[in-house]
């Protein structure tokens, strides 16, 4: 074989390496939710607070990782009893939003189901932190 097409091959090749190895780098930033948030413009998934004491109507946009709980360093602070300081953390990847239970003492439920796993979301689903129940807009 001609050593130009050799020389071709194996460029070929290095750029497939470094392709998936940006691939596996971007995979692994999306799910820890590392990556820089508004470098694209995506429409944020929301949830709206539908039963609660005194937070009712109140809508929350997830455009970045934001953590949902009781305590004031909490991202959105959750005024329930039976909420934990950190109860759940919610990202939103490409408009798809995922939950994931901080691991909480009195859990969380979607559509009445405890979570034991991260969980995307859909729009609808009812999402219950402590008596607190928000829905996916």
């Amino acid at each position: 074989m001609p050593a130009v097409i050799l020389v071709s091959l194996k460029l070929i090749f290095v750029a497939f390496i470094y392709l998936f190895v940006w691939q596996i780098g971007k995979a692994i930033s999306a799910h820890i939710g590392t990556g820089q948030p508004g470098a694209r413009t995506r429409r944020g998934a929301g949830l709206t607070v539908i039963r609660s004491e005194t937070q009712k109507g109140m809508g929350v946009d997830v455009r970045q990782p934001i953590v949902l709980g009781r305590s004031g360093q909490a991202d959105v602070l959750v005024d329930d009893a039976f909420a934990s300081d950190f109860h759940v953390r919610l990202v939103n990847e490409a408009g798809n939003l995922s939950l994931f239970d901080l691991g909480s003492t009195n859990g969380t439920y979607v559509n009445g189901k405890r979570v034991t796993a991260p969980l995307k979301l859909n729009k609808g689903d009812a999402v219950q932190i402590g008596k607190t129940v928000l829905e996916v807009t």
